[in-house]
């Protein structure tokens, strides 16, 4: 009785198992992971459905048919149209579980397995370039960075005049999603802006007497502006122009009424007096006190120049003969002297050039 009970439960049980047997292979077999060798990325700069999805998992080959992910999405009743765009790594036999998974929507609205990219935006000296530079790497179009930038809104949330926004950006690498858009990457360097600014650094800028970390900011686009290679140069220039704001001084900076005339004087290696004429709030020989805001986007290291300055008395400078960094005066006839040398060196630099 007993050998006849195990014998019908043991052809019960292969009998379960060989109508599983698709199940079974499913579940244990090679079928079940992605058939990529290496890793491949996916960029998907909407929502796909599951059918735009599947098709670029076969495209890609990343999965040699789609019945085994068309079952396991069936199985557990998942909702096609929770799949986020974005960027997305596959790594080799993934299993189909993750990978399917990998791409429905988190409570953040990102894909479960979406990465970030590195955002980068160096040497900008307008909004618009930094709109032109983040756009290549996010979502985002240019246009709408930089229109969201100059909102009314976003100028009021963060306390910035449309001249002070400059001072948001630090310019280094960031982490975003792919899918990041325009008021979500304003809302980051805000965070940024947050954390740059600690107690530290504000207790450094009302030190050297400025009361706004915009002031601070368009204090280092002046200085990376006259000098951007040298950085052992820059908290000397930072304080000859902190010893001209506090004499009272303008602060005549070539850079600030070159920023006026926009591209035009690109390239231009002898700026004329017609040049330093325009009528411009942002032209410091003509008007007093700081620019209405940064005249570019200063590295992080400039500002913090700014906020640590050399201990010097200059209120003069002028280019070194030769184009290499500048020689500094604390004198007006020492500084006639050394403008004047530089002035012959450019004339016999422009001759030897242009023969």
């Amino acid at each position: 009785m007993v050998k006849r009970i195990i014998l019908v439960l043991f052809v019960v049980f292969v009998g379960v198992v060989v109508f599983n047997w698709e199940r079974l292979q499913n579940l244990f077999g090679e079928d079940t992971r992605t058939v990529n060798t290496s890793e491949v990325k996916l960029l998907f700069r909407e929502d796909p459905s599951g059918q735009e999805l599947i098709s670029t998992l076969l495209d890609q080959g990343i999965i040699k048919n789609d019945s085994h992910i068309r079952d396991y999405i069936a199985e557990n009743n998942i909702d096609t149209s929770n799949f986020a765009a974005g960027k997305y790594v596959i790594l080799s036999q993934t299993q189909l579980s993750s990978l399917v998974n990998g791409f429905l929507k988190n409570d953040s609205g990102q894909g479960n397995a979406e990465v970030k990219v590195n955002v980068v935006f160096n040497r900008c000296k307008t909004i618009e370039d930094i709109g032109m530079n983040i756009s290549k790497c996010i979502l985002a179009d240019s246009a709408s960075i930089v229109d969201h930038i100059y909102n009314d809104e976003t100028l009021r949330k963060y306390s910035f005049t449309r001249e002070q926004i400059p001072a948001l950006f630090l310019p280094k690498t960031y982490e975003l999603y792919f899918d990041t858009d325009a008021e979500q990457f304003v809302a980051l360097m805000a965070e940024e802006f947050k954390k740059f600014w600690n107690e530290d650094r504000k207790e450094k800028m009302r030190a050297v007497g400025l009361s706004y970390p915009s002031q601070v900011a368009t204090v280092a686009s002046i200085v990376f502006s006259e000098q951007a290679q040298m950085s052992e140069e820059w908290p000397i220039i930072a304080k000859l122009y902190l010893n001209r704001i506090n004499k009272g001084m303008r602060l005549e900076s070539d850079p600030t009424f070159k920023f006026c005339w926009g591209d035009e004087l690109d390239g231009v290696e002898r700026l004329l007096n017609k040049h330093k004429a325009i009528d411009c709030p942002y032209n410091t020989y003509l008007y007093g006190g700081l620019p209405p805001g940064p005249i570019c986007i200063p590295p992080a290291e400039v500002i913090d120049a700014v906020l640590n300055p050399a201990d010097v008395n200059y209120i003069f400078m002028c280019g070194k003969p030769g184009g290499q960094g500048h020689n500094f005066a604390v004198t007006n006839a020492q500084h006639e002297k050394n403008a004047a040398a530089y002035r012959k060196w450019l004339k016999k630099y422009l001759e030897e050039k242009n023969n």
